[in-house]
C-alpha cells in the first residue's frame, strides 16, 4: 500500500491529510475516448476520461463485464459511472469469456460478442486523488508548498497501426453463410477473408472493414468502426459462426446498401465505398434491383464467384446473368472467379490490388454526390412574395435529394428581374443544412423579367468557380422574357451546362423549350399554379441522374 500525506498549516495547527491507494498509480492516467481496455498495461489502474466521449462513435461490447476491445470511457458511461463531463474510473483487467451481452444504458448501446480473449470491469475510485479535488488543491496552494517534480505518468500501450494509406476504402465483406456452402467450405471462406484483409493492411488511416453474412436473412456481424486493428479484426473473423439457410445474396446487398455505410456505423465522408460479395455456387434470389440501388448509392460492388455452376447445373440457376447484373460495371474488373475454395491463396494479392485501385472504382461518383446545380430564380413583380416562397420550397426539395458537402455536390443561386443578383455561389456552403438554409432565406427582389440576361450572368458568374462535378442550371420563371433566351441558353449548353426550364402561370412554352437542353420534352416542365411545383421534384431529380449516367 502507498500513502500520500500533506501537512497543511491552518490557524496555527497542522492537519494531516492522508490518501491511501491500492496497487495502481496514485495519479490517474489520462486516456482518450478511443482508448480500449486492451491498450492498458496495468492489471488495475485508475484512468481519467475526457469530457464529451458520448459524442464519439464509441464501441462497447458487453454489460458489466466488457470485452477488452471496448472503449473504456464509453463503457464507463454505459455502466453509469461517468457522465458527459468525464472523470476518473478504475479499470480491472479480467480473463476472456463467452457471450458478452448487449444492452442499452445511459445513452450507450453496447453490442453482443460471442467470445473475446480478455475482459475488464469498472468501478468508481474510492479515494479521488488529491490533484483532482478542487478544495484540497486550494489548501495546498495556500500552504505554499514547494514545487514538486512532475510525476511521470504511466504510458498507454502504443500498439495501434496506421494501415495502408494508399487504400483508404470503406469495405463491406458480404460472405456466403448458406446451407449450400456447408461448414467445411465456410471455414475455408473465413480463412480466405482473413488473409485478404491482412493483405489489405487495415488500420486507422487505412482501409476499414466490416462484415455481413448472407443467408436466408442477412446479418451484420460487425461494422466499419468496430475493428480498426488487424489483430482484433482477424479474431472477429475467426469467431464467425455458420448460419445456414438460403443464398439470398440480393437481400444481403440491399441490406448492406441501406444500412452499412452510414456515419453511425463508421462510414467515413469522402472515402470510397466498396462491397465485396462472395458466392459459393449461385444465389437463391434476384440481384439486379439490389445491385442497381448499390450503384446509384455510390457503392462499388465486386462479385467473387467460387465454384460457379457447371453446365448441367445451369437449369437450377434463376438468372444466368446474375454476375453481370450484380457488379458495379460489367467490364471484367469487378468480377472475379475462383475455381475452388481449396485454391484461394494465389488470388488474394490480385484481388486486394483491385480493391485498392482508386482510379478504377467507377461507381464512387454518382449523380447524388458529383453534380453542381445552379438555380436561376425569377424574382419579378408578377410572382409575388407568397409564391416566391413556394418556389424556394420547391428548389429546397430538389437540393435535399443530393449529397451536398465539401467533397460532394454543390448548389448556388441567382435571382433575376431586369437585374441579376448572385445570392450565393457554388462553393459558398459546404454542408446541406447551410446550403438549404441559405436558399430558403433568399429575399424577394420584385421587378421586370429579363431571363436571357440572367442566363448569361449565371453562366459567367455562378459557374465561374465550381466543384469537379457536372453542371446543371434549373430556370424557374412565371412569364415571358423581355429579352432573347435562345442565344444565351445555347451558349450555356455549349459550355457544358445542362439546362432545365420550369415554367409557371404565363410562362410561354416556346420560351421554355428554347432554354431547355435536348431532349426538350424531358427537360421542360410547366404548371398553371405555383402549388404544382412540388410535384416536379422527383422527375427533376431523376432527370439529373439520367443525364449524369448517360454522360458517365
Amino acid at each position: 500500500m502507498s500513502h500520500l500525506s500533506v501537512l497543511l498549516p491552518l490557524t496555527g495547527l497542522f492537519i494531516l491529510v492522508s490518501s491511501t491507494f491500492g496497487s495502481e498509480s496514485s495519479v490517474p492516467q489520462p486516456v482518450t475516448c478511443a482508448t480500449r481496455g486492451a491498450d492498458l498495461m496495468e492489471d488495475r489502474v485508475v484512468v481519467l476520461c475526457p469530457p464529451d466521449c458520448t459524442q464519439w462513435r464509441v464501441s462497447v461490447f458487453g454489460t458489466g463485464i466488457y470485452a477488452s476491445v471496448s472503449n473504456i470511457c464509453g463503457a464507463a458511461v454505459h455502466r453509469g459511472l461517468l457522465g458527459p463531463a468525464g472523470g476518473p474510473v478504475r479499470v480491472h483487467k479480467l480473463q476472456g469469456q463467452h457471450n458478452y451481452m448487449s444492452s442499452y444504458a445511459h445513452g450507450i448501446q453496447s453490442l453482443a460478442l460471442s467470445r473475446w480473449s480478455a475482459s475488464f470491469s469498472l468501478t468508481k475510485p474510492v479515494n479521488v486523488p488529491l490533484e483532482l479535488t478542487s478544495s484540497t488543491a486550494a489548501l495546498v496552494s495556500a500552504a505554499e508548498q514547494p514545487a514538486k517534480k512532475p510525476v511521470k505518468k504511466p504510458s498507454v500501450k502504443k500498439a495501434l497501426t496506421g494501415g495502408n494509406k494508399d487504400c483508404q476504402m470503406d469495405i463491406a465483406m458480404v460472405i456466403d453463410s448458406s446451407s449450400n456452402i456447408g461448414q467445411r467450405r465456410f471455414n475455408l471462406q473465413k480463412n480466405f477473408v482473413a488473409k485478404l484483409v491482412a493483405m489489405l493492411r487495415v488500420g486507422q488511416t487505412g482501409p476499414h472493414v466490416g462484415l455481413i453474412q448472407a443467408s436466408g436473412s442477412p446479418r451484420t456481424e460487425f461494422s466499419l468502426h468496430n475493428y480498426t486493428q488487424p489483430k482484433d479484426l482477424l479474431f472477429a473473423i475467426k469467431e464467425l459462426a455458420h448460419l445456414g439457410g438460403d443464398t439470398n445474396t440480393g437481400k444481403a446487398i440491399l441490406h448492406t446498401t441501406e444500412t452499412f455505410f452510414t456515419q453511425e456505423n463508421g462510414g467515413r465522408r469522402g472515402h470510397p465505398r466498396v462491397m465485396v460479395v462472395l458466392i459459393d455456387g449461385w444465389p437463391s434470389d434476384n440481384l439486379e434491383q439490389a445491385a442497381t440501388f448499390a450503384r446509384e448509392s455510390g457503392i462499388n460492388v465486386f462479385l467473387v464467384s467460387v465454384a460457379k455452376p457447371v453446365p448441367e447445373e445451369l437449369a437450377m440457376v434463376q438468372d444466368r446473368e446474375y454476375a453481370k447484373k450484380a457488379v458495379c460495371k460489367d467490364n471484367g474488373f469487378f468480377s472475379y472467379t475462383i475455381p475452388s475454395w481449396f485454391s484461394t491463396t494465389k488470388h488474394i494479392k490480385p484481388l486486394s490490388q483491385r480493391l485498392c485501385s482508386l482510379d478504377s472504382l467507377l461507381c464512387s461518383k454518382t449523380c447524388y454526390n458529383s453534380v453542381n446545380i445552379g438555380f436561376l430564380i425569377d424574382g419579378s413583380s408578377s410572382v409575388g412574395d407568397g409564391n416566391f416562397q413556394l418556389v424556394l420550397d420547391f428548389l429546397a426539395g430538389i437540393a435535399r435529394s443530393f449529397d451536398i458537402s465539401d467533397m460532394g455536390s454543390r448548389i448556388g443561386a441567382v435571382q433575376f428581374t431586369y437585374d441579376q443578383r448572385l445570392e450565393f455561389g457554388l462553393l459558398d456552403y459546404s454542408t446541406k443544412d447551410e446550403a438549404i438554409n441559405a436558399l430558403r432565406s433568399i429575399p424577394y427582389m420584385s421587378g421586370g423579367t429579363a431571363t436571357g440576361g440572367a442566363i448569361n450572368y449565371a453562366t459567367q458568374n455562378l459557374f465561374r468557380q465550381t466543384g469537379p462535378g457536372r453542371n446543371f442550371l434549373i430556370v424557374v420563371t412565371d412569364g415571358q422574357s423581355y429579352d432573347d433566351v435562345r442565344g444565351p441558353a445555347m451558349a450555356a449548353q455549349t459550355q457544358g451546362i445542362t439546362m432545365y426550364a420550369v415554367g409557371v402561370a404565363w410562362a410561354p412554352l416556346e420560351d421554355l423549350k428554347a432554354m431547355s437542353s435536348e431532349p426538350k420534352d424531358s427537360h421542360t416542365f410547366f404548371t398553371r399554379e405555383f402549388t404544382g411545383l412540388a410535384e416536379f421534384v422527383p422527375s427533376l431529380v431523376r432527370g439529373i441522374c439520367r443525364d449524369f449516367s448517360e454522360n458517365n
